[in-house]
């Protein structure tokens, strides 16, 4: 499979971008990669990381860069030539099979929805995520692509979902949740009680509504809900992750015994630490384009980024679009 790399999206990128396509190379046999970028910036990093064009690696000049603060618009607006409006251009016309990417999430899912199309059944994109829970990870969609959403929609994002666990985690038949205030079906808004009553006629694993308290338990490995709740869930989990380490560090720093303590249980923190570690994961797939796009955090290692590519490389082979829109339609969305 030949997967298209934004070279400039990312907090450090192009330098992590590059190496971890060096790293990609590699370590994961017969992927091919199509790099995107300014040619011109991204020179000095290439010479540094030893990258030259061969059968397994191109490149592509791509003369912009939708910045962070810029509207998600952009993309197919005022700035087509951009790094990921190329890279979804590469994949539209047959050149590329999967694109990656660790930059402007809007324009990611702007640039694919224009030049990639929904597979056949599906309205709209959704972010799945994959976040850890006690015993495993569970996948949280929408996190962020949809403010507004239909109860169709859910259905949809539930599917995907399903597809997604099932193919990454190894997930045989998945449990499905909704995101709602309560586990009644009669608890929620209007947009999660239709939702319900879709989910619940499907031939899927429907577990029924999950509430906040549920998410960590992994009483559900797929978690539906509009990409308010899903970025809100997202931001909130990433900002207490944060805070109880620093919590944690002050609280252990305050008298001899306990920094005694915490050098003599330095592993244990690390394997903490390593649970919540989006690096192997790599990024977040946009489901439901006629493609494949991994998102990546902004901030994104190297390690993370080279991740994605393998993530995208797998999802490639496995023809996930196809797989949706077949599932789609055997559930009757």
């Amino acid at each position: 499979m030949k997967i298209a790399v934004d070279a400039m999206g990312g907090d450090y990128a192009p330098a992590v971008v590059i190496q971890a396509v060096a790293e990609a190379l590699k370590e994961i046999p017969d992927v091919q990669i199509v790099l995107v970028g300014h040619l011109e910036k991204i020179s000095y990093y290439l010479e540094k990381e030893k990258l030259k064009e061969s059968d397994r690696l191109s490149f592509v000049h791509a003369e912009q860069v939708v910045e962070m603060n810029e509207p998600s618009t952009n993309a197919i607006r005022s700035k087509r030539h951009s790094s990921i409006t190329v890279c979804a251009e590469l994949v539209a016309k047959g050149l590329a099979d999967g694109i990656v990417s660790a930059g402007h999430t809007g324009a990611a899912v702007a640039a694919t929805k224009v030049k990639l199309r929904m597979v056949k059944g599906v309205d709209r994109p959704a972010i799945a995520t994959a976040m850890p829970a006690i015993g495993g990870k569970f996948v949280l969609v929408d996190a962020g692509a949809n403010t507004d959403c239909t109860p169709l929609n859910l259905a949809q994002f539930a599917v995907m979902g399903e597809l997604y666990s099932k193919l990454n985690f190894g997930i045989e038949n998945p449990k499905i949740g909704l995101l709602s205030v309560g586990d009644e079906d009669v608890k929620g808004n209007a947009l999660t009680k239709e939702a319900f009553k879709i989910l619940s006629r499907m031939p899927i694993n429907f577990i029924g509504n999950v509430e906040g308290h549920d998410l960590f338990n992994r009483t559900a490995d797929v978690v539906v809900c509009d990409g308010f709740c899903g970025n809100v869930v997202l931001k909130s989990a990433e900002s207490i992750a944060s805070a109880i380490s620093y919590w944690l560090k002050e609280a252990l720093m305050k008298n001899a015994i306990r920094k005694t303590g915490a050098i003599l249980a330095q592993d244990a923190f690390r394997e903490l630490k390593a649970i919540s570690n989006y690096e192997e994961v790599g990024g977040a797939p946009l489901l439901g384009i006629n493609g494949v796009c991994i998102i990546g955090h902004g901030a994104s290692s190297p390690k993370a980024v080279k991740s994605a590519i393998r993530v995208a490389d797998t999802f490639a082979k496995n023809a996930l679009p196809s797989k949706i829109s077949d599932r789609l339609f055997e559930c009757g969305v």
